[in-house]
């Protein structure tokens, strides 16, 4: 008689870094022994607002949004998007200043999102903004309006940091660099929770499947790329290969010290900057 597998059901983004993270997985290129998992492809705030009722085994979260999660959910040792001198950028039609910034309204892909953590930690202040799906912040910031609003700027994650001078928008503030002249650390932005409930011996288990998933992806970058890429939103192979390596890369592999030190300051710099509601310490699976 055949065993049930154990059901672990996985979110994360239909992007290009996520979808090269879980080709294998979701490809079933690995064994995953007494383990099967079930993919939903889910925008990052979403994922977000779904962690608090604890509905996934496995999800991708913003490292923001772990703050209000850490009674629920681990952090996986891998699976780390990690901005090293990059990342969430703030675009707009004309050329704009940090100064400038604390006055406009800025369009952004969510408030539990680490990009609008570090753009609040980078005005100081809780600047106007409105909310717009991740993969219409190009849009509406080269359009200037959002449902009627006045919108001055858009504050794009995902593969938007690559292609948004194709809509001639320009540069205001890329916060992974803001970041690392501040602390001399790469920006750590999405990693995957783990369900403390499902105790240490799967949490371990599952934790070193999408170890192995990252690494087959690794190897088999054409492959993968191949996947990777209808998630893509017009990138075209070159531009989601250069994607694919600003986010999955050996940061993904194992956050290691310096990865965990700058989660650590992450969480202290949003909780100073009164972002962050209290300081929490980050549990990583061993």
């Amino acid at each position: 008689m055949t065993a049930t597998k154990q059901l672990i059901r996985v979110g994360h983004s239909p992007d290009p870094d996520d979808a090269f993270m879980f080709f294998a997985l979701a490809k079933d290129r690995i064994e995953t022994g007494d383990f099967t998992f079930e993919h939903e492809l889910v925008d990052i705030e979403t994922l977000n607002r779904r962690a608090f009722t604890g509905e996934l085994e496995l999800t991708a979260i913003s490292l923001h949004a772990y703050a209000y999660l850490a009674d629920k959910y681990m952090i996986c040792s891998c699976g780390a998007s990690m901005g090293d001198k990059y990342g969430p950028m703030v675009v707009a039609p004309r050329q704009y200043s940090i100064a400038d910034l604390k006055s406009l309204t800025i369009a952004v892909p969510g408030t539990l999102t680490t990009a609008y953590l570090a753009l609040r930690m980078c005005l100081g202040l809780d600047f106007k903004h409105v909310v717009v799906p991740f993969d219409e912040i190009l849009n509406v910031a080269e359009r200037g309006e959002f449902e009627g609003q006045q919108v001055d700027a858009g504050l794009c994650i995902h593969e938007g940091q690559l292609t948004f001078g194709d809509q001639n928008l320009k540069l205001a503030v890329d916060l992974g660099q803001w970041w690392f002249d501040e602390t001399g650390l790469p920006l750590p932005l999405g990693a995957n929770g783990i369900r403390k409930d499902l105790g240490a011996e799967t949490i371990t288990e599952v934790n070193r499947l999408l170890k192995e998933s990252i690494q087959y992806g690794l190897a088999h970058r054409e492959e993968a790329l191949a996947y990777a890429l209808q998630f893509g939103r017009g990138l075209d192979n070159r531009k989601a290969d250069e994607f694919v390596g600003m986010y999955v890369n050996d940061w993904t592999i194992d956050f290691g010290e310096r990865g965990r030190e700058a989660v650590r300051q992450l969480l202290k710099r949003g909780y100073e900057a009164g972002v962050i509601e209290q300081l929490v310490e980050p549990e990583f699976v061993d």
